[in-house]
């Protein structure tokens, strides 16, 4: 990019960071920053400072948040018996969509890929298992996504789970193989919960 100014060239180098930005994307985002006025300029920036001071992981579920305890952790209401497991924030996100789940979450941050140095003591693995020495815990639902890394993962978790007792289920059909969950609407995901089976 550097047939551009060099504030303009670091702006799109910078947009060009994020996942799925390519080059055309990052200077059409950048060209797009310039034609804001000064005050929402600022107001974009500061955007991005609060999401990085402000948030941070729920100490309970590893879910972000910018209170205390995430609000599905706060939320009294919740049925404590049960942990759906996924790999990351946007999938509570998505099953929340439903409106069907009534537990509570653990979010991994990541799947087991040995290939990309993702290993299991790289994810919120131990956390979980602290989690699941509540007597009320009673069932785990693994929901990672179902491709090789989260097939991979969803195993490693069942070896770990299934000698405390507790009973590991998997999300069922509904969710194609190879999909995200994130991408997955409301009635297919609620199709893979009430589908769930034993791993």
């Amino acid at each position: 990019m550097a047939e551009y100014i060099e504030p303009l060239q670091r702006l799109a180098e910078q947009f060009g960071r994020l996942e799925g930005i390519g080059r055309k994307t990052a200077l059409r985002l950048a060209f797009s920053v310039l034609e804001m006025s000064g005050e929402e300029a600022a107001d974009f920036a500061q955007a991005v400072i609060d999401a990085k001071t402000k948030i941070h992981l729920c100490p309970v579920c590893q879910n972000l948040t910018d209170a205390e305890k995430c609000s599905v952790c706060a939320d009294e209401g919740r049925d404590r018996s049960v942990i759906c497991v996924v790999e990351d924030p946007r999938a509570v996100m998505s099953i929340e969509k439903v409106r069907e789940f009534k537990g509570l979450y653990h979010v991994l941050h990541g799947a087991i890929s040995p290939m990309n140095g993702i290993t299991p003591e790289k994810l919120k693995i131990k956390e979980l298992l602290a989690r699941c020495e509540d007597p009320q815990v009673s069932e785990i639902i693994v929901a990672t996504n179902p491709n090789v890394e989260g097939e991979a993962t969803a195993m490693y978790l069942s070896r770990l789970l299934k000698p405390l007792g507790i009973k590991v289920t998997r999300l069922a059909y509904g969710v194609p193989v190879g999909a995200d969950l994130e991408y997955a609407d409301e009635v297919t995901l609620f199709r893979a919960l009430e589908g769930r089976r034993d791993v």
